[in-house]
């Protein structure tokens, strides 16, 4: 029987359709892989094309060579050299486009994925996102900062080197602020923060956990928008990401690497995004919000019905998802 389930998060109501529910493994996807060398002299973020990148903010080395290098994006959607400026005339709100637009280069190895990757060089990218993170909102012009990265076409990339992205905008997102309103009103309502309220329910539960390490709960939505869509919530509250310490970035990077890897080789190497949502620094003592790590492998496709009603249907049950990622190997 068909059920609609409430995100209590997102504010989204969720068609979990089970009368075309698909079996978790036939979500795998045939792709033509191409065998990748460790270093591609055509492509712009590997070992000795620096100069076809605009400038660097910030490197790691080691034994003499970079290991992460952050860069300011070719095709930046915004500008950090420009006036940040708000007109209002009539109907017509603008803000100029001011804002910091980064590209961190997770690697020096052209054909090096997260899945491949070493935890501890994991831990050192998170470290790399925290470090920016930060320096972008020392700009008391800067409103919100978003860390994500896209793997894979379908996911919205063009360069197969690993990188993500960082970008900072002038302006709070709707969907941010929605979500710090509905977080907000519960605590309101409960005196408890939402986010701590789902580790406590899920924990009790124990249905849609994938993994539960020290410091981070791995687990699919009780309505998740989309099949396969994970979320990495911190046990401990706390509303920014910048105060992530040292120990809770090695049990990140050990959780983001083995989620990632069962995707890898329970759905044969999917395209996905994956985001960082989090409040600002001088948010970090917020009661009501709490930073996470949301996962979307591109394995299914919105349409019309979800375009014109805001709604999503999930051809997938959360429980059978979580069940069949806990039992691959990774």
């Amino acid at each position: 029987m068909p059920e609609l389930r409430l995100n209590l998060i997102t504010r989204e109501w969720v068609i979990i359709a089970t009368e075309r529910a698909k079996r978790p493994d036939e979500f795998r996807q045939e792709k033509d892989k191409k065998y990748l060398p460790e270093l591609d002299k055509t492509c712009p973020f590997c070992p000795g094309n620096e100069n076809k990148t605009p400038g660097e903010v910030m490197r790691i080395s080691s034994d003499g060579t970079w290991k992460i290098r952050t860069t300011p994006n070719k095709f930046a959607a915004l500008n950090p050299d420009i006036e940040r400026q708000r007109i209002n005339e009539g109907l017509k709100h603008l803000v100029t486009g001011f804002g910091r637009h980064e590209v961190i280069i997770e690697s020096n190895l052209h054909n090096a994925t997260t899945v491949t990757m070493p935890a501890e060089d994991i831990a050192e990218i998170i470290r790399v996102y925290k470090k920016r993170f930060l320096d972008i909102y020392s700009d008391p012009r800067i409103e919100h900062v978003i860390i994500f990265k896209n793997y894979g076409e379908r996911a919205g990339t063009s360069i197969k080197h690993p990188h993500s992205q960082i970008v900072g905008t002038p302006v709070i997102p709707m969907q941010v602020r929605d979500r710090i309103d509905e977080t907000t009103r519960y605590f309101d309502n409960t005196g408890e923060c939402l986010l701590c309220a789902t580790v406590k329910a899920e924990l009790s539960e124990n249905r849609r956990i994938i993994l539960d390490t020290g410091h981070f709960l791995t687990f699919i939505p009780y309505a998740a928008l989309s099949p396969f869509h994970i979320w990495i919530f911190p046990k401990k509250h706390n509303a920014s990401f910048g105060d992530i310490n040292d120990d809770e970035i090695t049990d990140l990077a050990y959780s983001l690497k083995t989620v990632l890897s069962k995707i890898y080789y329970g759905l044969e190497d999917p395209d996905y995004n994956y985001v960082i949502r989090s409040e600002s620094p001088k948010e970090s003592g917020s009661e009501y919000f709490h930073w996470y790590l949301s996962i979307v492998p591109r394995v299914s496709q919105a349409a019309g019905f979800e375009l014109g009603s805001g709604m999503y249907i999930n051809p997938s049950l959360p429980e059978e998802i979580a069940e069949f990622l806990r039992k691959v190997k990774a």
